[in-house]
């Protein structure tokens, strides 16, 4: 799965919750709850990147990836606006 698919799936459960899904219910908690988690899972990406093998690593880097990008949702963003603001860094 790429960016733009999971971010796609990310839209479609903010726009049709249901209480089994865990993007869902993070978004229904706020910017503050799903900050804190961007930051604890990359906390985790730092630690796995330290002391722990590439799998776990791999591991760590999906869910900060996810986190993220609902981030990026609740505040509007999309991934066009990162490779933007990436493409124009780059010139």
């Amino acid at each position: 799965m790429n960016i733009a698919e999971l971010y796609a799936i990310l839209q479609e459960r903010q726009a049709n919750p249901r209480p089994e899904s865990y993007t869902a219910r993070l978004l229904e908690a706020g910017l503050p709850r799903i900050a804190q988690k961007v930051g604890e899972e990359a906390t985790e990406v730092v630690v796995a990147a330290l002391s722990q093998d590439d799998q776990r690593l791999t591991e760590e880097i999906a869910d900060l990836t996810y986190h993220v990008l609902v981030l990026m949702l609740a505040r509007g963003l999309t991934p066009d606006d990162i490779a933007a603001e990436l493409e124009r860094r780059h010139k």
